[in-house]
């Protein structure tokens, strides 16, 4: 078990941009088993990787409540977004304590890769479309204190 620290505000890891997975190797399957045990060890249900000071487009999240169903998400892309909105409370492993009511968009359509470089695009709504939005802002460098 490796369990990585999180980088936390005002730490500038968190503005970098993060490049996307070229290459589909152990080497990525590292990262995200590292970010598996992180998760897993936290109190949140989304992390990315740039939140463990790796520049690469991966994003993890199990919203489930006995922590037995990790998503990942290689190089993710929003193509299409609904246009109703909803206010959420968020709060973030790298700014602990902080809790911003987020406008996020309800319902998105996403296209990523899995672990072996397949393509794959899904419909998402609910909690699972905040958590995806909020982690894709991560990728960005955006944090919640950015809205």
């Amino acid at each position: 078990m490796t369990i990585k620290n999180i980088l936390e505000y005002p730490n500038l890891g968190l503005r970098i941009n993060a490049k996307p997975v070229k290459k589909f190797n152990n080497s990525i399957k590292k990262i995200i088993k590292d970010m598996k045990d992180t998760l897993y060890n936290s109190s949140g249900i989304g992390l990315a990787a740039t939140q463990i000071n790796i520049h690469k487009q991966i994003i993890i999240i199990d919203i489930t409540n006995n922590k037995n169903n990790l998503l990942i998400f290689i190089n993710p892309i929003i193509i299409k977004k609904s246009k109703k909105n909803k206010i959420n409370k968020e709060g973030c492993l790298s700014i602990p304590k902080i809790y911003k009511n987020i406008s996020r968009i309800s319902k998105i359509k996403i296209q990523f890769q899995n672990i072996f470089g397949k393509i794959f695009i899904f419909k998402i709504k609910g909690i699972l479309s905040f958590c995806i939005q909020h982690e894709i802002d991560h990728l960005n460098g955006k944090l919640i204190i950015d809205y």
